[in-house]
């Protein structure tokens, strides 16, 4: 199997150091660079061929949030997964890093078992690295009227959501409700594979990267509304 490539790009190196020694401790993961600052992350993504990138959100000159956008925004880059890592989880930050295309966020204190699995699962593409708290922080956010655009997001997905089937519209609403593809296959007496079908081809025309990018979607285009508790 080849081991998944992994860019650690975070201005404190000797945080980059601990997390090398972790990555390199496993055998279907290897670190093929380190960046301090998010324009050596872009750069050093276009020349290593990294799966995926653990992205520091704040760090000096080209920030997180700015690289996740030129790296999402390059057709070159369309397979590498950013895994945003953050001090503080319930962050607007994380948000517009979910809408720039970044596949998911972890906080800085996790688990050393919880951020090899970020990585793993961000490679395979298969699942936000937390669905419920993802959707939560961004339902929280979009109901403070946090960056939200009024009618525009409604407007700027209607003729994309159109193009849904009525099977990939519901299929969009669970996994803005958090679902694995194994709940949601539950959920519609259909096979796992049936439902990844479904949320393959929502994201091919909504012209969303990964789940991250539906659940954001989901919302701003009002198709799910976000619940104040």
């Amino acid at each position: 199997m080849t081991p998944i490539k992994v860019l650690l790009a975070d201005d404190q190196a000797l945080l980059r150091s601990a997390f090398r020694v972790l990555v390199d401790s496993e055998p279907d993961m290897r670190v093929v660079g380190e960046a301090a600052d998010g324009a050596q992350a872009v750069a050093l993504a276009r020349t290593t061929g990294a799966d995926v990138v653990l992205m520091d959100i704040r760090m000096p000159g080209t920030d997180g949030l700015t690289a996740t956008r030129m790296i999402s925004a390059d057709p070159g880059l369309a397979d590498v997964r950013i895994v945003m890592l953050t001090t503080f989880e319930v962050d607007e930050y994380v948000v517009q890093a979910l809408r720039a295309g970044a596949s998911g966020f972890l906080g800085k204190g996790a688990e050393p078992d919880e951020l090899l699995n970020a990585i793993r699962v961000a490679a395979a593409g298969e699942a936000l690295l937390s669905p419920a708290a993802t959707k939560g922080l961004i339902a929280s956010f979009l109901a403070q009227g946090g960056g939200s655009d009024g009618d525009s997001g409604s407007t700027r997905y209607s003729e994309r959501l159109a193009a849904l089937t009525g099977r990939e519209r519901e299929v969009l609403v669970l996994v803005a409700g958090g679902h694995s593809n194994d709940r949601i296959a539950e959920r519609l007496a259909v096979s796992p594979l049936t439902v990844k079908t479904h949320v393959n081809r929502a994201m091919a025309k909504l012209g969303a990267r990964d789940r991250a990018q539906l659940v954001v979607i989901a919302y701003e285009s009002g198709l799910v509304r976000p619940r104040v508790d």
